[in-house]
């Protein structure tokens, strides 16, 4: 079963001069609960990819389908519904509400969904206790290590239970023995959820535990050559 199919996918930005080609006829298939890495050179539009697989932008031409659902088939407010039950995102930069505690952050998702406070506090308190940050629920982001933070938008992301996890240079920011920790967060909730995973990344080390490896360039993306799943890449 394929978690996504994306066929012939093509954007352009509109620049200050001339328009700005990203990519054009993109195509990439990705199997249901595969961990699979996405690399590639600065500006050959890796984050731009998970925007349109995610339903947070559009392609120009083209269509993304995620679990056999079509973005394309959905309304806007079908297709936000769709993103926010069943697919999850984690950024670079972490993106929390700078007056809101941790616990409020991880709830935030559940109370847009109709969630009850109490409910959703629950919820909240149990997966920052998964991510390891049972303790730290009440205190605010600026009092939170970079990878504590990035632990939080994790928990966030996953608030709604969903099937696929697009990670955009998730460690980017973070020291090498934060970026390790939470490289294993992801691996770890990964198979417990039996999630599909997109991880973008620059790290080698990192893609290379991953179950696929995809190589982005302004020619398209495909299988990494010669690799046949975690630590075979040399």
């Amino acid at each position: 079963m394929l978690a996504i199919h994306a066929e012939s996918l093509s954007k352009v930005y509109e620049g200050e001069g001339a328009p700005v080609t990203v990519f054009t006829n993109l195509s990439l298939d990705v199997a249901a609960s595969e961990f699979a890495a996405v690399m590639g050179p600065s500006g050959v539009g890796k984050s731009t990819l998970l925007h349109l697989l995610g339903g947070i932008d559009r392609p120009d031409s083209g269509r993304v389908e995620i679990f056999g659902h079509s973005f394309e088939d959905l309304g806007p407010r079908e297709r936000a519904r769709f993103r926010n039950e069943r697919i999850g995102f984690v950024f670079q930069f972490h993106h929390l509400l700078p007056e809101f505690t941790a616990a409020e952050n991880v709830a935030f998702p559940l109370r847009i969904a109709g969630m009850g406070a109490g409910e959703a506090a629950r919820g909240a308190a149990g997966l920052l206790d998964r991510v390891g940050l049972g303790d730290r629920g009440h205190h605010r982001p600026r009092a939170l290590s970079g990878g504590e933070q990035q632990r939080v938008a994790i928990a966030r992301a996953l608030a709604r239970g969903p099937g696929l996890l697009l990670a955009d240079e998730p460690t980017g920011n973070l020291d090498a023995e934060s970026a390790a920790g939470v490289f294993a967060l992801l691996e770890e909730l990964h198979r417990e959820r039996g999630m599909t995973t997109i991880l973008v990344t620059h790290n080698p080390d990192l893609a290379n535990r991953c179950d696929k490896i995809y190589l982005m360039s302004r020619e398209g993306i495909s299988p990494a050559p010669g690799y046949s799943g975690r630590g075979s890449l040399n």
